[in-house]
């Protein structure tokens, strides 16, 4: 497994990363001793860094990691852990808490049920728009002086909030959506934090499965899962976007390659400061995923995935409308 470095300040991590969302429900039913052999598996893959948040299915990811990660040696993980996002039985969304003792309760909190004395990266999900963010992550100073911290992260905010944020401590790290149809960070954001020295963990690279090259047309989201609601998977949209996927298809097969492999290596070849985190709740995907940091893209290969799923082809937000007006940044 190659590493990379998250920025000028943050730790050297795994080339691909693992994400814990989709153990907990977010699309549909998951086997917990199937997402427990995944992690498994990853450890022993060589991937290091491990991605939650406090909210996932209100505490169920950090107490599965935990299950997961008992036993290992805590110096050869690293845990990534958002928090601020209220939910309530249901599950409803309660809007969001930047404030700095909302900040020290989420991660006491986050710290028992991981079974940690400490978090590697922590990061509010969203901003809070009625706190600033120099409270926010004054407060996350605070803890890395404490030692309950080592890294500050942040997550889908745009630039403005990334420099207001790192004049108060050091960023190690953004982690935002970023795939071949969700390019907007390219225009101000990337450029941001290339200037400061942070890095990117790129989360969505396969889009929740819709360009992975396994997701079809008349295949329905089942219960409790949450592309039901997704505009890019809705009629009408996802039939469009899966033109681009089979457009990316005979790319892959002309470079020997799957789908999901060929969209992984894009993420990664786009900078050695940006490391993709891969869903897979199943030990068949993270699999299938694990070659895509072995795939050396030439610029022709690049150019070939340029033309067939050329930037802002895709239809359809990356959130419901709700959701749209919390992010950072677009599409």
């Amino acid at each position: 497994m190659q590493i990379r470095t998250l920025g000028s300040t943050g730790p050297a991590v795994s080339a691909l990363g693992l994400g814990g969302l989709g153990m907990s429900g977010a699309y549909g039913a998951a086997d917990r001793a199937e997402s427990v052999a995944t992690v498994h598996a990853a450890l022993e893959a060589g991937i290091t860094l491990i991605d939650t948040a406090d909210f996932y299915a209100s505490g169920h990811n950090e107490l599965l990691l935990a299950e997961a990660l008992r036993g290992r040696d805590r110096d050869s993980y690293l845990l990534s852990v958002k928090f601020g996002l209220l939910t309530g039985p249901g599950p409803s969304f309660g809007g969001l808490d930047g404030r700095p003792e909302a900040v020290k309760n989420f991660l006491a909190h986050s710290l028992t049920r991981l079974g940690t004395d400490h978090i590697d990266i922590y990061r509010p999900a969203r901003l809070d728009p009625a706190v600033p963010i120099e409270e926010t992550v004054g407060a996350i100073k605070e803890m890395i002086d404490a030692g309950h911290v080592r890294h500050l992260g942040l997550s889908e905010v745009g630039s403005e909030t990334i420099r207001r944020a790192h004049a108060v401590h050091p960023v190690s790290d953004l982690q935002i959506e970023y795939s071949l149809i969700s390019r907007a960070v390219e225009a101000d954001v990337l450029p941001t934090l290339r200037e400061l020295g942070i890095g990117l963990t790129a989360y969505g690279v396969l889009a929740r499965g819709l360009i992975s090259g396994h997701w079809s047309a008349d295949r329905a989201a089942g219960p409790g899962d949450s592309r039901a609601s997704s505009p890019r998977f809705s009629s009408g949209n996802v039939e469009h976007n899966l033109t681009l996927v089979e457009a990316l298809r005979r790319v892959a097969a002309a470079k020997g390659c799957t789908v999901a492999q060929l969209a992984i290596a894009w993420v990664a070849a786009q900078g050695q400061d940006i490391v993709p985190l891969v869903g897979a709740r199943t030990r068949e995907r993270l699999a299938e995923a694990l070659p895509a940091t072995e795939l050396d893209l030439t610029p022709d290969d690049l150019a070939g995935i340029e033309r067939a799923v050329p930037s802002g082809t895709a239809r359809g937000d990356r959130y419901p409308a709700a959701f749209m007006s919390g992010l950072g940044v677009g599409n």
